[in-house]
């Protein structure tokens, strides 16, 4: 077995932080992956492959971070300033059908939630009472 010498230590470290990062499920910028599980499962739900590419999903993951980022920095230049409020989202989505649809939809099913937790909430509390 041979001392690796400076050169070669770097060479083996190299690949030591790489594993690492891989492990960690960080990117080539040093940010952790946030939506991996749930991309891999939405593309193979729109038909790619049960286990598509990493680079796939990786690739997918920033277009997705990129996206919300974007999206985020310009609601908190609508409305109040370095503040993001929910009418601020629907005025940027407001020309896009699909979008503002979906964003509705979104709010009316948290509203029925809430009411429906709200519901069961004072059902158990009269329940505990008896």
């Amino acid at each position: 077995m041979t001392t690796p010498t400076p050169d070669n230590q770097d060479q083996f470290d190299q690949f030591d932080d790489e594993d690492t990062d891989q492990q960690l499920g960080a990117t080539a910028s040093g940010r952790k992956r946030l939506f991996s599980k749930e991309l891999r499962c939405m593309m193979y739900g729109f038909g790619d492959d049960r286990n598509p590419y990493t680079e796939s999903v990786d690739f997918l993951e920033d277009l997705v971070i990129e996206f919300i980022t974007e999206t985020t920095h310009r609601a908190m230049e609508v409305g109040r300033t370095g503040r993001v409020q929910v009418e601020d989202i629907i005025f940027l989505v407001r020309k896009d059908p699909r979008k503002y649809a979906r964003v509705k939809d979104l709010l009316t099913m948290n509203e029925e939630l809430k009411k429906a937790r709200k519901a069961f909430d004072e059902v158990k509390y009269v329940e505990d009472q008896q």
